[in-house]
């Protein structure tokens, strides 16, 4: 599987990451081991959770995810393997967005707890903290990176603004700077990423890893009305998608499908692939059936009449 390099990390990353938020919600731990041994024989190498995964499933306290994680590695004696991705600065308990420093170094621990590693790959930081000045939450990073704990960082979830705001305070005090982006991004959702945010990390040469890489998973084509919003734990969200441009994308996934002999989410995914100013997409899956449609995607290469059509229909 050829690797793509992850902006300054010094991390490289098959083209499509394994999105962790399954783990403790709709996939429970052997499902998730199976599915985790599958897309590493598959080639792929990378993993991405939060220590917030999975806190909205009734019963769950957030940690879910990365204890399985966690539990895999160590049973399959596979870390060296793994590039792990988590993040930090979600609401797990203190009723706010937290990324002060206090806050992180405390995160952070819990994570490697929980991972059962001495390092964490990428850290991210979850979402924009207005409270917490770019510099505390930086240096608590630099303490990370430091130690040795942290190996390097990013941000989800920021603008064009918050991005270059966070970038000119690393430049002007020496704190190590955000070196990976992960936004919101595919064929319907393209308007906060597409623009000066993409062109920024082009520009700065930021790695990208995309979430909600399938919208929630309605580029698979499996809902198309709302009838079918009953199908997935996840179909509540997918109602908005469900509107005439919704449509003229499934409809062009559905054609270039037919063409590659492909499913939709695979062209979905395929598309991101091969979009400049994107490292890999992130997507999960919650069967072996569903894993082996999204590999497959890798293998794709869409014509520049296939990625025409969708921008077109996705315009």
């Amino acid at each position: 599987m050829q690797q793509r390099r992850l902006g300054r990390t010094g991390l490289s990353v098959a083209p499509l990451v394994f999105g962790g938020n399954v783990f403790g919600w709709t996939a429970f731990k052997k499902t998730s081991f199976d599915l985790l041994d599958r897309f590493v024989d598959a080639g792929f190498n990378a993993v991405d959770t939060a220590d917030a995964y999975s806190r909205w499933v009734s019963g769950n306290e957030g940690g879910e995810s990365e204890t399985i994680i966690g539990e895999w590695m160590k049973s399959r004696k596979n870390r060296d393997k793994i590039v792990i991705i988590t993040k930090v600065g979600s609401n797990m308990g203190q009723g706010k967005k937290d990324l002060s420093a206090a806050y992180i170094a405390k995160a952070a621990e819990a994570s490697l707890r929980r991972l059962q590693v001495d390092a964490i790959d990428l850290y991210l930081s979850h979402w924009p903290d207005p409270e917490t000045p770019y510099e505390e939450t930086l240096g608590a990073h630099a303490q990370l990176l430091k130690a040795g704990k942290v190996k390097s960082i990013g941000a989800s979830n920021l603008d064009a603004q918050q991005l270059r705001a966070a970038l000119d305070v690393s430049k002007e005090t020496g704190l190590p700077r955000y070196d990976v982006l992960q936004p919101e991004y595919n064929l319907y959702d393209r308007k906060s990423y597409d623009g000066p945010l993409r062109d920024l990390c082009m520009a700065e040469d930021i790695g990208v890893i995309t979430y909600f890489s399938l919208a929630r998973g309605f580029l698979s084509g499996k809902y198309r009305s709302e009838a079918d919003l009953g199908k997935s734990a996840r179909g509540g969200g997918i109602k908005d998608y469900l509107n005439p441009r919704g449509f003229r994308i499934l409809a062009a996934l559905d054609d270039i499908a037919a063409k590659h002999k492909a499913k939709p989410a695979e062209i979905a995914l395929a598309w991101i692939m091969q979009r400049e100013g994107v490292t890999a997409p992130i997507a999960s899956a919650t069967s072996l059936e569903q894993l082996d449609s999204l590999i497959k995607a890798a293998s794709l290469n869409l014509s520049a009449e296939d990625v025409t059509q969708l921008d077109k229909a996705s315009a």
